[in-house]
C-alpha cells in the first residue's frame, strides 16, 4: 500500500527489484539532448542570418527553449520509473534550480553566440577578443565579462550542478538482488555511444570536469556498498554507468590529442585542461574556413 504524503504517494516499503530498460525515456532523452542542446548552436550557424535578425531571438534560443521544458519533463518521468522511494523535495529543488540556470543560461550564450557574426572568437578570453577591447567607455567591457560569467560559471553551475545531481539520485535506486537481471538489452548497448559522445560534448564545452568526474566517481562508490549488500545495478544502472565510464575515455582522447595546442593552453591554464569544443571550432575550423574563401 501507498501512504499520502506532502509530495506524493510514498511507498510503506521500499524493496529493491529490477526495472525493465526505459528504451522509450532514454531513446528521447539522448535524442533531445543531441537535437536541442548540442544542434542549436549549429542550427544557429547554418541557417540564413535573414530568417533571425541579430536582434531577435535565433533558432539556437528556441531550441534552447524547448530544451528548457522538455529536458526537467523527463527527468522528473525517469525519476517516477525508479523502483526505489527517491527524495522527493530534493528532486524538486534540483529540477526547480535546473531551469533557472538553464534559463539564465539561454540569455548569456543567446548574446555570446551572436557575437560570433561580430567576430568574437571563443578561443580568446573576452578581454582580448579585438572587438571587445577597443570598445569606449571601458565600463562596456566589465558587462560583457558579467554576461559570460552568467553564462558560463553561474549558468552552468545552476543547470549542471542539478542535472548531474538528479541522475545520482535516480542511479541510486537502480540496484536489484537478482544478478541476472543485471544486464543490458541490445537496445540499451546501441544507445551507450551516442549517449556518451553527448556528455563529452557536456563536460568538455561546460567546462564542468569536476562535477562530472566527482559524479562518476559516486556512482562507482555505491556499486562497491551495494556489492556488499548483494546487490548489482540494473540495466538503467548499467546503461549510466557504461555511458559515463565511456565518457571518461573520450575525454582522455580529446586532451590527448589537443595536448600541445599552445593557443588553447593559454585560455585554459592551470591543473585541469579541457578544451571547449567551440573554442576548437573558432581556433581552427572556422579560420580555416576563412582562409579557403579568402
Amino acid at each position: 500500500p501507498s501512504v499520502p504524503s506532502r509530495h506524493g504517494a510514498v511507498k510503506a516499503e521500499d524493496t529493491f527489484k529490477a526495472s525493465p530498460f526505459h528504451l522509450d525515456l532514454w531513446f528521447y532523452f539522448t535524442l533531445q539532448n543531441w537535437v536541442l542542446d548540442f544542434g542549436r548552436p549549429i542550427a544557429m550557424i547554418i541557417l540564413p542570418l535573414e530568417w533571425f535578425p541579430l536582434n531577435k531571438p535565433s533558432a539556437g534560443d528556441y531550441f534552447h527553449m524547448a530544451y528548457n521544458v522538455i529536458t526537467p519533463f523527463l527527468l522528473l518521468k525517469l525519476i517516477e520509473r525508479s523502483p526505489k522511494t527517491l527524495p522527493r523535495s530534493m528532486v524538486y529543488v534540483s529540477i526547480i534550480t535546473f531551469v533557472m540556470g538553464a534559463s539564465i543560461h539561454l540569455v548569456g550564450d543567446s548574446v555570446n553566440h551572436r557575437l560570433i557574426f561580430s567576430g568574437y572568437q571563443h578561443h580568446l578570453s573576452v578581454r582580448e577578443n579585438p572587438i571587445i577591447r577597443n570598445l569606449k567607455p571601458e565600463t562596456l567591457i566589465e558587462s560583457f565579462e558579467l554576461l559570460y560569467y552568467y553564462d558560463e560559471y553561474l549558468g552552468h553551475s545552476m543547470w549542471y550542478i542539478p542535472f548531474f545531481l538528479i541522475l545520482f539520485i535516480y542511479f541510486s535506486g537502480c540496484f536489484t538482488p537478482v544478478p541476472g537481471q543485471g544486464r543490458m538489452p541490445l537496445a540499451a548497448v546501441l544507445l551507450v555511444g551516442p549517449s556518451s559522445l553527448y556528455y563529452w560534448y557536456l563536460v568538455t564545452e561546460g567546462q564542468i570536469f569536476i562535477l562530472y568526474i566527482f559524479t562518476f566517481f559516486a556512482m562507482a562508490a555505491l556499486v562497491l556498498h551495494q556489492r556488499h549488500k548483494g546487490l548489482v545495478p540494473d540495466s538503467n544502472g548499467l546503461f549510466l554507468l557504461y555511458s559515463f565510464s565511456l565518457t571518461l575515455l573520450l575525454i582522455t582522447l580529446w586532451v590527448g590529442w589537443l595536448w600541445n595546442d599552445k593557443t588553447l593552453r593559454k585560455k585554459y591554464p592551470g591543473v585541469i585542461y579541457i578544451p571547449e569544443p567551440w573554442a576548437f571550432y573558432t581556433l581552427h575550423v572556422s579560420s580555416l574556413q576563412e582562409n579557403k574563401a579568402g
